[in-house]
């Protein structure tokens, strides 16, 4: 691992060297975007279920239910000749209640974050015919995570998160990929605690007809070392996001979707998993757009 930073960051300063020797960038300005406002509500009221409990048909005797979750994906960024910087911001919550013919009503959420990240990007290069084109330089970001609600067995979740790298960036397919070395300052547990990690990140986006795109995302992040340990402290965790995209009219999109989470503990044997399958229907807008301009 010592080897692989070791290289890492010898690419890292010779891009850094050769800052402004060839100059890249096709967009100029700001472009402010609501990235994605997606909303997904589920209910089932079921009445009477106790009395039809002996009966063989789940609509009569299944469990009360209402499952709400709601997505917002936000950026601004400015794109210069020489350099990039943007800011995003993720707010993502879902809550699925259960009310149980007998028993106790019960509460789970399946999502929770906040997350905003800035971060500057150094436009290098601008390659234009391999894979669609793309970009591709050096940055470093700066990114804050914490969540809506407190957990009931567990304190709030609060991370001040740095990360530096090389990546490839705003192609016509490619849309991210990126490798990087992360510190993080971990203010969940008292005292704090200082993490160190790697992660690689890949974003693709594949145009099947009209009005139809596929989009793929996929992000590792692999810890090395921590100055104190807690027993929520991870080895490493991985996501993955596959969905089909489909304009309905305008800006109003209808995306079936898979999204995959794993992660396994450095203190727990078993690696835990989620698998969230569903159908989203969402909203994006431009609000300003950036110049295009030839390279």
């Amino acid at each position: 691992m010592n080897r692989f930073f070791s290289k890492m960051l010898f690419v890292f300063a010779a891009l850094l060297c050769a800052a402004g020797l060839q100059a890249a960038g096709v967009k100029r300005g700001w472009e402010v975007e609501l990235s994605k406002l997606a909303f997904d509500f589920t209910s089932t009221e079921v009445k009477n279920a106790k009395e039809y409990q002996d009966f063989s048909d789940a609509r009569l005797t299944a469990d009360s239910q209402t499952a709400v979750r709601g997505l917002l994906n936000a950026s601004a960024d400015y794109h210069a000749k020489h350099y990039l910087w943007s800011n995003d911001l993720v707010l993502d919550y879902g809550r699925t209640k259960i009310r149980p013919v007998s028993g106790e009503k019960l509460t789970n959420e399946n999502a929770d974050q906040i997350l905003f990240t800035t971060g500057y990007t150094q436009r290098l290069w601008n390659i234009p015919t391999l894979l669609g084109g793309f970009e591709l330089g050096p940055f470093a970001n700066l990114g804050y995570e914490t969540e809506f609600t407190k957990p009931q067995d567990a304190p709030r979740r609060k991370i001040l998160r740095g990360t530096v790298g090389v990546k490839l960036f705003e192609g016509k397919y490619l849309k991210d990929f990126f490798v990087a070395a992360v510190g993080e300052r971990d203010y969940t547990y008292t005292p704090t605690s200082n993490k160190l990690a790697w992660e690689a990140g890949l974003k693709i986006e594949q145009p099947v007809r009209d009005g139809v795109k596929a989009k793929y995302a996929f992000m590792f992040r692999d810890y090395l070392n921590e100055s104190q340990s807690n027993k929520t402290d991870l080895d490493y965790e991985l996501s993955a996001d596959a969905r089909l995209e489909v304009q309905l009219y305008k800006n109003l999109y209808l995306a079936p979707f898979i999204s995959y989470y794993t992660a396994q503990a450095k203190y727990l044997a078993k690696r835990g998993e989620n698998v969230y399958v569903g159908v989203s229907l969402s909203f994006s807008h431009i609000f300003k757009r950036a110049e295009e301009v030839e390279s």
